[in-house]
Protein backbone atom coordinates (compact mmCIF):
# COMPACT_ATOMS: atom_id res chain seq x y z
CA UNK A 1 0.00 0.00 0.00
CA UNK A 2 1.06 3.32 -0.93
CA UNK A 3 1.03 5.79 2.09
CA UNK A 4 1.08 9.68 1.06
CA UNK A 5 1.42 12.55 3.80
CA UNK A 6 -0.70 15.82 3.48
CA UNK A 7 0.03 18.89 4.95
CA UNK A 8 -2.20 21.78 4.64
CA UNK A 9 -2.98 24.16 7.13
CA UNK A 10 -7.39 25.37 6.19
CA UNK A 11 -6.50 24.20 2.71
CA UNK A 12 -7.02 20.69 2.46
CA UNK A 13 -10.44 21.49 0.77
CA UNK A 14 -8.64 23.35 -2.31
CA UNK A 15 -9.93 21.94 -5.45
CA UNK A 16 -6.67 20.78 -7.08
CA UNK A 17 -5.74 19.00 -4.00
CA UNK A 18 -8.59 16.77 -4.03
CA UNK A 19 -8.53 15.89 -7.70
CA UNK A 20 -5.33 14.44 -6.76
CA UNK A 21 -6.14 12.61 -3.76
CA UNK A 22 -8.81 10.59 -5.65
CA UNK A 23 -6.58 10.46 -8.84
CA UNK A 24 -4.00 9.01 -6.58
CA UNK A 25 -6.77 6.96 -4.86
CA UNK A 26 -7.73 5.53 -8.23
CA UNK A 27 -4.27 4.60 -9.86
CA UNK A 28 -3.48 2.61 -6.40
CA UNK A 29 -4.40 1.72 -3.11
CA UNK A 30 -3.14 4.49 -0.85
CA UNK A 31 -3.18 5.30 2.83
CA UNK A 32 -3.58 9.34 3.30
CA UNK A 33 -2.35 11.00 6.34
CA UNK A 34 -3.07 14.42 6.78
CA UNK A 35 -1.18 16.67 9.41
CA UNK A 36 -2.79 20.05 9.85
CA UNK A 37 0.09 22.24 11.60
CA UNK A 38 -2.14 24.17 14.35
CA UNK A 39 -2.63 27.99 13.40
CA UNK A 40 -1.72 30.73 16.51
CA UNK A 41 -3.65 30.58 19.33
CA UNK A 42 -4.41 33.65 18.51
CA UNK A 43 -6.25 33.07 15.72
CA UNK A 44 -10.33 31.36 15.49
CA UNK A 45 -10.62 28.77 13.43
CA UNK A 46 -13.64 28.50 11.01
CA UNK A 47 -13.38 24.68 10.61
CA UNK A 48 -12.38 21.02 12.41
CA UNK A 49 -9.88 18.33 11.82
CA UNK A 50 -13.49 16.02 11.07
CA UNK A 51 -14.36 18.89 8.00
CA UNK A 52 -10.84 18.67 6.95
CA UNK A 53 -11.01 14.84 6.94
CA UNK A 54 -14.16 14.13 5.67
CA UNK A 55 -13.45 16.21 2.20
CA UNK A 56 -10.05 14.02 2.10
CA UNK A 57 -12.41 10.69 2.42
CA UNK A 58 -14.75 11.80 -0.32
CA UNK A 59 -12.20 12.40 -2.65
CA UNK A 60 -9.88 9.27 -1.92
CA UNK A 61 -13.64 7.34 -2.26
CA UNK A 62 -13.88 8.30 -5.87
CA UNK A 63 -16.78 9.27 -8.14
CA UNK A 64 -18.67 6.44 -6.98
CA UNK A 65 -17.73 7.24 -3.36
CA UNK A 66 -17.70 3.43 -2.88
CA UNK A 67 -13.88 2.72 -3.04
CA UNK A 68 -12.26 2.05 0.41
CA UNK A 69 -10.16 4.69 2.09
CA UNK A 70 -8.38 4.61 4.53
CA UNK A 71 -7.56 8.59 5.66
CA UNK A 72 -6.03 9.17 9.03
CA UNK A 73 -5.07 12.77 10.44
CA UNK A 74 -3.63 14.65 13.11
CA UNK A 75 -3.47 18.44 14.41
CA UNK A 76 0.29 18.66 15.31
CA UNK A 77 2.23 21.85 16.55
CA UNK A 78 2.82 25.16 15.78
CA UNK A 79 6.08 24.65 13.57
CA UNK A 80 4.77 23.37 10.32
CA UNK A 81 8.45 21.96 9.42
CA UNK A 82 9.21 20.35 12.75
CA UNK A 83 5.90 18.72 12.34
CA UNK A 84 6.27 17.37 9.20
CA UNK A 85 10.02 16.15 10.48
CA UNK A 86 8.60 14.32 13.26
CA UNK A 87 5.52 12.41 10.57
CA UNK A 88 8.47 11.31 8.41
CA UNK A 89 10.36 10.12 11.54
CA UNK A 90 7.59 8.31 13.02
CA UNK A 91 5.81 6.78 9.81
CA UNK A 92 7.18 5.81 6.01
CA UNK A 93 5.78 8.03 3.83
CA UNK A 94 5.69 7.51 -0.18
CA UNK A 95 5.09 11.03 -1.16
CA UNK A 96 4.37 14.42 0.40
CA UNK A 97 1.22 16.80 -0.89
CA UNK A 98 1.70 20.38 0.86
CA UNK A 99 -1.06 22.47 0.49
CA UNK A 100 -0.81 26.00 0.43
CA UNK A 101 -2.75 29.61 0.30
CA UNK A 102 -1.86 31.22 -2.85
CA UNK A 103 1.93 32.71 -3.11
CA UNK A 104 1.43 36.08 -2.19
CA UNK A 105 -0.52 35.02 1.84
CA UNK A 106 1.43 31.99 2.25
CA UNK A 107 3.80 31.88 5.10
CA UNK A 108 4.88 28.55 4.29
CA UNK A 109 5.97 29.69 0.71
CA UNK A 110 7.71 32.90 2.22
CA UNK A 111 9.41 31.14 4.78
CA UNK A 112 10.72 28.73 2.21
CA UNK A 113 9.10 25.70 4.13
CA UNK A 114 9.43 23.57 0.88
CA UNK A 115 12.97 23.67 0.37
CA UNK A 116 13.03 22.28 4.24
CA UNK A 117 10.76 19.57 3.12
CA UNK A 118 12.64 18.21 -0.03
CA UNK A 119 15.41 17.82 2.09
CA UNK A 120 13.96 15.21 4.04
CA UNK A 121 14.53 12.65 0.77
CA UNK A 122 10.84 12.43 0.55
CA UNK A 123 9.04 13.15 -2.89
CA UNK A 124 6.85 16.62 -2.52
CA UNK A 125 4.53 17.95 -4.79
CA UNK A 126 2.27 21.13 -3.94
CA UNK A 127 -0.66 22.98 -4.58
CA UNK A 128 -1.27 26.20 -4.35
CA UNK A 129 -4.42 27.85 -5.75
CA UNK A 130 -3.56 31.35 -7.99
CA UNK A 131 -4.21 34.38 -6.44
CA UNK A 132 -7.03 35.00 -8.54
CA UNK A 133 -9.03 31.89 -7.12
CA UNK A 134 -8.66 33.49 -3.83
CA UNK A 135 -12.94 34.26 -3.79
CA UNK A 136 -13.54 30.72 -4.70
CA UNK A 137 -11.68 29.78 -1.43
CA UNK A 138 -14.23 31.16 0.73
CA UNK A 139 -16.98 28.29 -0.78
CA UNK A 140 -14.94 25.13 0.08
CA UNK A 141 -16.44 24.06 3.07
CA UNK A 142 -13.48 25.36 5.71
CA UNK A 143 -12.24 28.87 4.71
CA UNK A 144 -8.64 28.94 3.85
CA UNK A 145 -6.38 30.43 6.66
CA UNK A 146 -2.41 30.40 7.20
CA UNK A 147 -0.20 28.03 5.12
Amino acid sequence: MRRTLIVANRTAGTPDLLAEVERRAAASLTAFTLLIPEIKKSKSADWTLEQALQAIRKAAAGETGKKATHVEGRVTGLDPLASIRQAVADAEFDDILISTLPAKRSLWLRTDLLTEVRKLGVPVAVFTPPEEARMGLKDLPFAPGPG
